[in-house]
């Protein structure tokens, strides 16, 4: 840097990045220091005295505290090269989610090969460049693209629902470019479910929970069938209609998916449990997790309200460790 004179004064070797520190959120690459005229002797100079701290290989962050989520995330992202966040990561909002535990997810096309780092993790895409928003900061795969990456990947029924139910439910995207990704997919585990879903959110109906309650609830376990799916019930508000109908029990279940988060919505929810019981109408509301992840649980306390309200049955259970095995039921009272 040459030889200070009396009353000169020196940039600091980042003063030249401050816009790609700032835009980056304190992560900078090598090629970019060198870009900069930081020579690599200077950049071995502050990697030993700390003044940059390596995150990846040729990626480095400015101060020696413990990186954040969007610093993990830049530091990905630079490494990789021509990328951007996927999967959990591209779904992200820093400010209003919870930092995502494990490692980044990053997408690079198909074409390309990068060799993988501890907390990060790479996904190659075929026809990357159009499924990417690039303008964001940093770069991340569509909301689509991502929710049904994330789907596809899901340990179980429930999650993969989840997945696009909640960007639909936050009004990130809507079910018709949902869909369209899904029919983009040549390979898509679930493919049938989530159509199913995707055709119950643009409608307003709950035919996936509908069906997730006659064969994971109901059948596997010789409870009853509804006497009514999608009964219609008049009052003071108009006509309504209710899911499933055990009217020969004077039961109705309300299925629901829970995809608003108003409390108008939950208010006219409370109504309607209110009606029902005023009618002398038992109205359990089941959503997505008891009856696709518990639905054994469920069968079991169903059956206790079924044999509570008349029914003689005896329910069954579906397997070993079912819930339903737990009780003895005996002949109904």
């Amino acid at each position: 840097m040459g030889t200070r004179r009396a009353g000169q004064t020196y940039a600091m070797p980042l003063d030249a990045l401050a816009d790609h520190l700032a835009a980056q959120a304190g992560v900078v690459t090598r090629a970019q220091l060198l870009a900069a005229e930081v020579t690599q002797a200077r950049i071995d100079t502050m990697l030993r005295r700390r003044e940059l701290v390596v995150l990846h290989p040729g990626v480095y962050l400015t101060h020696t505290g413990t990186p954040t989520w969007t610093q993990r995330s830049w530091a990905a992202v630079l490494y990789a090269g021509r990328s951007a966040l996927h999967r959990e990561s591209a779904l992200h909002r820093p400010g209003k989610d919870a930092a995502p535990k494990g490692p980044v997810d990053v997408a690079v096309d198909w074409s390309r090969r990068v060799a993988p780092q501890q907390g990060v993790r790479i996904q190659r895409v075929r026809g990357l460049e159009d499924r990417v928003q690039w303008n964001l900061s940093p770069p991340r795969v569509r909301v689509e693209v991502a929710a049904v990456e994330v789907a596809h990947r899901s340990a179980d029924d429930l999650a993969a629902i989840s997945a696009l139910a909640s960007v639909v439910g936050a009004r990130r995207t809507v079910a018709a470019r949902l869909r369209g990704e899904v029919e983009r997919r040549k390979r898509l585990r679930r493919r049938r479910l989530l159509t199913e879903l995707l055709d119950d959110l643009e409608h307003g109906t709950h035919s996936v929970l509908e069906h997730g309650y006659l064969v994971r609830v109901l059948r596997p376990h010789a409870l009853p069938e509804p006497t009514l799916r999608q009964a219609r019930v008049d009052g003071e508000g108009g006509t309504e209609y209710r899911d499933v109908a055990h009217d020969d029990l004077d039961l109705v279940v309300e299925l629901d998916g829970q995809l608003h988060d108003g409390s108008e919505a939950r208010d006219d929810d409370a109504d309607r449990d209110l009606d029902d019981l005023a009618r002398g109408k038992v109205a359990p509301r089941l959503r997505y997790r008891q009856v696709f992840t518990t639905p054994c649980r469920t069968a079991a306390r169903l059956a206790v309200l079924f044999r509570d309200r008349g029914w003689d049955g005896v329910p069954r259970p579906c397997g070993a460790g079912c819930d339903v095995g737990r009780h003895e039921w005996g002949s109904s009272s």
